[in-house]
């Protein structure tokens, strides 16, 4: 692990994990930032990072600079007809419980598990 990195390889190999999952049960892309932010604006960050995703309307951004202590979510438009504002702000309160027990991968396990649940598209049927 590199100095100041939080996350080992083998956090990293088990992140990935998570993401193909969340992935595969939501059919909406997950990316993952963990570092420093440049700047004041942490939100501003992290949507110019999520609309450099290939498919930003169908991608979801966690952003964690854990030297500032913050978590921001960025959910792309298609994303936002299945996920609520009140759902993200439940995953990033897990995800802060989950960092303040000192645990970053889990809490970015838990928070991404959280959010392809409530991502994903409800089954209907129509009569």
């Amino acid at each position: 692990m590199a100095a100041g990195d939080p996350l080992s390889e083998a956090d990293r190999l088990a992140l990935d994990k998570t993401i193909r999952v969340a992935e595969q049960s939501s059919r909406f892309e997950f990316s993952v930032y963990v570092g420093p932010v440049e700047g004041d604006d942490t939100r501003a960050w992290a949507t110019r990072l999520h609309n450099r995703l290939v498919a930003p309307a169908r991608s979801v951004l966690l952003l964690v600079d854990p030297r500032r202590r913050v978590i921001e979510v960025v959910t792309g438009g298609e994303v936002r007809r299945h996920l609520t504002d009140a759902e993200v702000e439940l995953a990033v309160l897990a995800m802060s419980s989950e960092f303040a027990g000192g645990s970053i991968l889990g809490g970015l396990q838990r928070g991404i598990a959280m959010l392809a649940e409530h991502a994903r598209p409800q089954n209907t049927l129509h009569a």
